[in-house]
């Protein structure tokens, strides 16, 4: 996890699944050519807060913290709801599956993440997702410290 003192990046916006100029601003600093993966984690995870973290509710918001440090890409979605406990029905991610149409409908979303992501953690009794993609894992290059 990068330092309190690192510059991190903000938005937040009410609940609602037109999320194209949010996932915009967050893959602002990704290059191009793997922006297309990212977007996919990250809507995943952002319409996940908006459905089951704030049950659509526009009267909660979502705020999402952003920086890059390191050769990592962090990123941390907060909601407003009850929080998260996975059910019985989604295992931890798995090696030996290899589709998401092999996981249950409620695994499919972790299953997304878990493969898109380096580390994907929950805080605050499920209200609050870090996701980290760590660039020398998903580019092939060293890190620098």
């Amino acid at each position: 996890m990068p330092s309190t003192s690192q510059k991190w990046g903000s938005l937040s916006f009410v609940s609602t699944l037109y999320l194209c100029p949010i996932l915009d601003r967050l893959l602002s600093n990704v290059p191009r050519r793997w922006r297309a993966e990212l977007r996919l984690g990250l809507q995943e995870a952002l319409v996940n807060a908006v459905k089951h973290g704030n049950q659509l509710d526009t009267q909660k918001v979502i705020c999402v913290h952003y920086t890059v440090t390191a050769g990592q890409y962090w990123w941390i979605i907060v909601d407003q709801g009850k929080g998260f406990d996975a059910p019985c029905g989604c295992p931890e991610p798995n090696p030996e599956i290899t589709s998401p149409s092999e996981v249950g409908e409620c695994g499919r979303g972790l299953y997304i993440l878990h493969q898109i992501f380096d580390e994907v953690r929950w805080d605050r009794n499920g209200r609050e997702l870090h996701l980290c993609k760590q660039a020398r894992r998903w580019f092939g290059i060293p890190l620098v410290s």
